[in-house]
């Protein structure tokens, strides 16, 4: 397969999808140009594509989100298309209208079809227009928290607050108490004006306990428009999915069907020209609903590609250069897939960003394994990206063997220097309800399982990395052949002399501003941030009187938002203003007794 109009593709993204992108380049003899911020000037990306030229400055909206040095350097560069990769501006219709206006190829759907179905609002109303199934919901952005409170005791709770130009679970929250629904109102709205630089929100009905589905479309300028298979991305921490497999396994009788029809009338009503997923939910109940389009590749497009044979993002590159899909007809689901994300992350610490360096990263093996990585050993993982760094894609001709081997993968996996989830990763795949032994009846993973019910009944050690005990020291050797671990107090292995190895404690790493929070010498207690981020706002004044385990600010990091708790009854004194960066070791603020 070759393009006749693209040759050199600017792949204005960074980390694992950008090396994804640039080796789809390659395979179809294209020259691919990265780009990188401060943080990333050693990325594995960088070192993926053909050229990469610099984005000076640290911030995404000083680099990745800034759509003039985008273009700037695709001048530069003589690329003559852009792929948006997902995040970012993927989904930004200035930024694809900008580009076709500089006379480049945008990989990706059509301006005027990334403004139509990016309003969520507009998205709904074009669902309802083509039968697609749909619960309750505001027929526009509600002007205030009042709104919202009305319609929760019009339609009964719990309701959904969510940004109508958003997604990737940013700006949503869910109100389930009716005295809760003004504030989260608020939340959603200040969290979407962050990330998406609009905040109007719209509310609708919640499925309780919903299975999150997705269809996944391809669709090209010759009015070919193909729905080529299902996933089930049900398995989120904050709205974030962790784990998606393909095709969307024990579905009730032709609630399939029902997501392919209205994944292909939605995406033939909008005009689209691109790949695309159409979301949706499903309740415990049985009720379908559509979620919203993404106008984008979906990170998890992975699982598609191992069930199908279909390279996605060859595919959308094709259609960008103006050809037709490579195929006709939806290809039949060819055995099952399940992707496991791993992002830095420590899931003993309720998920908390783990910005640092990867010291170590073995990436697993052998027969159905992928790995599509942005990191190796040595990778810095900046705190002011994403928490992504590899997503582990296993392929089995039936679920369980996918299963099993997604059991070894992760067995297989080392990443050393930064927490990561794949603690949490083992404890799913032996989880009888997503392992699901008994099949349909055993399966009973929904969006809120996670927190509702993993994590309130494992021992939140089970999710933690196994960090030798401080002043041990660890090192191999062989009894009768065998090697065995052999584990001494750093004093008797002084003694011994010439043992490789450092002393547990040193070789996990001090954690910044560890014992922070302790009382001051004189009485004070210091108010840290748990992670390096951003200092978003107070939510406690200067001065005011705060109670023992009180919320006292909000963090951004890795584009999650964390609460700081205070650890000490007092009255506040704020050390640090909203907006400013922050990091474990200097206090924002003391809590004075």
């Amino acid at each position: 397969m070759t393009l006749t109009r693209i040759t050199k593709v600017l792949v204005a993204n960074r980390g694992e999808i950008a090396v994804r992108v640039a080796r789809a380049c390659r395979d179809l003899d294209v020259a691919s140009v990265a780009v990188y911020a401060d943080p990333d000037r050693d990325a594995l990306h960088v070192r993926a594509a053909d050229e990469a030229w610099a984005l000076p400055g640290r911030t995404a909206a000083e680099t990745y989100l800034d759509a003039a040095a985008l273009l700037d350097v695709a001048r530069r560069s003589g690329a003559d298309a852009v792929h948006p990769g997902y995040g970012f501006l993927a989904e930004d219709a200035g930024f694809a209208r900008a580009v076709l206006d500089a006379g480049l190829a945008w990989v990706g759907p059509a301006p005027e079809t990334i403004e139509l179905l990016g309003d969520k609002v507009a998205a709904r109303a074009l669902a309802r227009s083509v039968g697609a199934p749909l619960v309750p919901g505001t027929d526009g952005p509600v002007a205030s928290a009042a709104e919202a409170v009305a319609f929760a005791e019009a339609h009964g709770l719990p309701v959904a607050v969510k940004a109508a130009h958003g997604g990737g679970g940013r700006g949503l929250r869910v109100a389930r108490e009716l005295d809760e629904v003004a504030e989260l109102f608020e939340a959603a709205r200040r969290e979407a004006t962050a990330a998406f630089g609009r905040g109007e929100c719209y509310v609708e009905r919640f499925l309780e306990r919903p299975r999150h589905l997705e269809a996944q479309v391809l669709a090209d300028a010759h009015g070919t428009v193909l729905v080529v298979g299902t996933r089930d991305c049900s398995l989120q921490r904050r709205h974030q999915k962790l784990v998606e497999e393909a095709p969307a396994p024990f579905l009730p009788d032709g609630v399939r069907e029902r997501v392919a029809d209205a994944a292909h009338a939605i995406c033939a009503a909008a005009g689209y020209r691109g790949a695309g997923t159409v979301e949706m939910l499903l309740g415990a109940d049985g009720t379908l609903s559509f979620l919203e389009v993404n106008t984008r590749l979906q990170v998890e497009h992975p699982v598609t590609e191992e069930t199908t044979g279909l390279d996605l993002v060859v595919e959308q590159l094709r259609i960008a250069d103006g050809q037709p899909l490579s195929v006709v007809a939806p290809p039949p689901a060819r055995g099952h897939a399940i992707e496991l994300r791993v992002n830095a992350e420590d899931p003993a610490r309720g998920f908390l960003p783990s910005p640092g360096r990867i010291e170590r990263f073995v990436a697993p093996a052998g027969p159905g394994v992928r790995v599509d990585a942005g990191v190796e050993s040595g990778s810095a993982v900046p705190g002011q990206f994403d928490s992504l760094v590899a997503k582990v894609v296993v392929w089995g001709p039936t679920r369980a063997a996918a299963l099993a081997r997604a059991r070894r993968a992760v067995a297989e996996t080392r990443v050393e220097g930064v927490p990561t989830v794949l603690p949490f990763h083992r404890a799913v795949l032996d989880d009888p309800a997503f392992a699901a032994p008994g099949g349909a009846a055993d399966f009973a993973v929904h969006t809120q399982w996670i927190e509702t019910e993993l994590t309130a009944r494992l021992d939140v050690q089970a999710l933690a990395d196994p960090a030798p005990e401080p002043g041990v020291m660890e090192t191999w050797v062989e009894l009768d052949g065998r090697r065995t671990r052999l584990r001494l107090p750093a004093s008797a292995a002084a003694a011994l002399g010439g043992i490789a190895g450092a002393p547990a404690g040193e070789a996990a790493g001090a954690t910044p501003g560890e014992g922070a929070g302790a009382p001051a010498a004189d009485g004070r207690t210091a108010v840290v941030a748990p992670v390096p981020g951003t200092l978003v706002r107070w939510l406690a004044d200067d001065g005011a009187a705060v109670e023992d385990g009180q919320p006292l600010a909000v963090l951004e990091a890795m584009k999650m938002e964390t609460r700081v708790v205070a650890e000490a009854a007092g009255t506040l004194a704020h050390a640090a203003a909203p907006g400013a960066a922050v990091d474990p070791v200097a206090p924002l603020g003391w809590i004075v007794p």
